[in-house]
């Protein structure tokens, strides 16, 4: 959507229906806008394909709000991930279009159009304790124009689901892999599969564990090639890296 301002910012220059210093102004307020507790990346669509995402922990719900409504002010979709319904409350109140994903612990607000690629994304979890964190992906693949075909518990505790789902999962153009305890199942994918599988470890399991660093160990030892490894629970990395992936030419 920035692309599209800035053309129409050249063509006003080029008809001369804006002056050079108002046209600087105007650019100014793409590159970012400065809300005091935060400068909202503007122009972050234009560079990298996608708008600036918020991530809310760590952050009060005032200024949560105040980039909130500084997002509002420019057509690109929003994304808010970490979220809790007490802040989606708030968030309504200024934004009643705002969707709230409990799963996913995301809110979603839909305006600009994004074309859908013709491929899919594949989010696979191997137990239904892994979820959350495989919606945070799903939702953030699906918000940045994909379709995503969910595959749920088929970890290697009952390693038969997998296969009698393997056709689903080698029909995606890339693999989300979710999966805690050991954290076998994106090896175990990757070595089945002839496309990219992004591994997410989650931090269910019990206490040896570890809060994830088992699984994450796990995989970023895999046997198999073509896995790649986001941060423990990051949902959200794993699905705008899919994205990235599924709509390249």
């Amino acid at each position: 959507m920035v692309q599209d301002e800035l053309k129409q910012l050249f063509e006003r220059i080029r008809d001369g229906r804006i002056g050079v210093d108002a046209a600087l102004s105007e650019l100014r307020d793409m590159y970012y806008m400065d809300v005091g507790c935060a400068k909202v990346d503007t122009f972050r669509e234009a560079r990298v394909g996608y708008p600036e995402v918020i991530f809310c922990p760590g952050k009060t719900t005032a200024q949560i709000l105040t980039i909130f409504r500084a997002m509002l002010e420019r057509p690109a979709n929003i994304l808010a991930t970490r979220a809790t319904e007490d802040l989606y409350g708030e968030v309504q109140k200024i934004c009643p279009a705002a969707e709230y994903h409990p799963l996913a612990r995301t809110i979603t607000l839909r305006r600009a159009k994004v074309s859908v690629a013709e491929s899919y994304i594949a989010v696979v979890t191997a137990g239904t304790s892994d979820l959350p964190v495989a919606e945070e992906a799903a939702v953030t693949a699906e918000l940045f124009g994909n379709r995503v075909e969910r595959i749920v518990d088929v970890g290697v505790a009952g390693i038969h689901r997998l296969f009698h789902n393997l056709d689903q999962i080698r029909g995606a153009k890339v693999i989300v892999a979710v999966a805690g305890m050991e954290g076998a199942l994106p090896g175990i994918i990757g070595g089945l599969v002839d496309k990219p599988v992004i591994a997410v470890p989650t931090s269910v399991g019990y206490g040896a564990s570890f809060e994830g660093l088992s699984a994450l160990l796990t995989m970023l030892n895999s046997c198999a090639a073509g896995v790649c490894v986001v941060n423990i629970d990051n949902g959200f990395g794993a699905g705008y890296m899919a994205s990235m992936i599924n709509r390249l030419k």
